[in-house]
Order: structure tokens, then C-alpha cells, then sequence
């Protein structure tokens, strides 16, 4: 009985961790949709984000566009990385989900709605990949 109980436990946790990745891996991939688009946006038409001549970290938006352009092509790349369930992925789609809500963080006078969503999304899934154990 206790073998019974112990290996559906132990599917159970794959299956829990086969679904945070998935969902990390969708959010990534749509987190880095939107910075693409973002990044296009910022390239092609600076007057579409408000301009604030007293903030603290003020960049040129152009130089905001290509940043966060850069950032949306990696995060869509290691999102493909995470469907197939790698542990590089999985680090580094921590690290590009981080540098995803820092640089939204800065640009959040520019287009503020946008960066909270962008910064939440960011937050779940350095969540979803950081609770996922490696022996699961």
C-alpha cells in the first residue's frame, strides 16, 4: 500500500512540475510577444508612449525600443526551451524574466498600464520555474 501511495505521490509532483514549466513556457512566450511588439512600437513610433521629462531613469525611447525588443527575442527563444523541459531554460528564463520586470520597471512612466501587467507576468513565472524541483 505504501509503494502504491509513494509512486502516485511522486506523479503527481511530475505532473505538477510538468505543468508549472508549461505554463512558465506560455507566459515567457507571451511575455516576450509583447516585447516585441512593444519594441516595435517604441522603434517606429516614439509618440505613442508619454513622454516624462523628470524621471530619474530617462532613456531615450528608441534606445527603450531596442532594448526591450532584444529582451522579448530571448524571452521567446528560452520559452521554446522550456517546452522541451531544459534546466538551461529553466535558469536562464529566470534571468531573462528578471531583466524582463527591471526593464519594465524603468520604463513604467512610459507606458505604465502595460509594464504592471508585463511586470505581474514576469513575477509568476520566475515563480512557476523557481518551485518546480529538478528530481521531480
Amino acid at each position: 500500500m505504501t509503494a502504491t501511495h509513494g509512486a502516485r505521490a511522486h506523479t503527481t509532483r511530475g505532473a505538477m512540475a510538468g505543468g508549472l514549466t508549461a505554463f512558465a513556457g506560455v507566459m515567457l512566450m507571451i511575455s516576450g510577444l509583447l516585447g516585441i511588439f512593444r519594441g516595435i512600437m517604441a522603434i517606429a513610433e516614439d509618440d505613442v508612449f508619454v513622454t516624462t521629462p523628470e524621471y530619474v531613469f530617462r532613456f531615450d525611447l528608441t534606445g527603450w525600443g531596442w532594448i526591450h525588443l532584444a529582451l522579448g527575442i530571448a524571452a521567446v527563444v528560452v520559452s521554446l526551451g522550456l517546452f522541451r523541459a531544459s534546466l538551461w531554460a529553466r535558469v536562464v528564463g529566470v534571468g531573462i524574466a528578471a531583466l524582463v520586470l527591471i526593464a519594465n520597471f524603468l520604463s513604467l512612466p512610459y507606458y505604465p498600464v502595460w509594464s504592471i501587467v508585463v511586470i505581474a507576468m514576469s513575477a509568476f513565472i520566475i515563480w512557476a520555474l523557481c518551485v518546480v524541483r529538478q528530481d521531480d
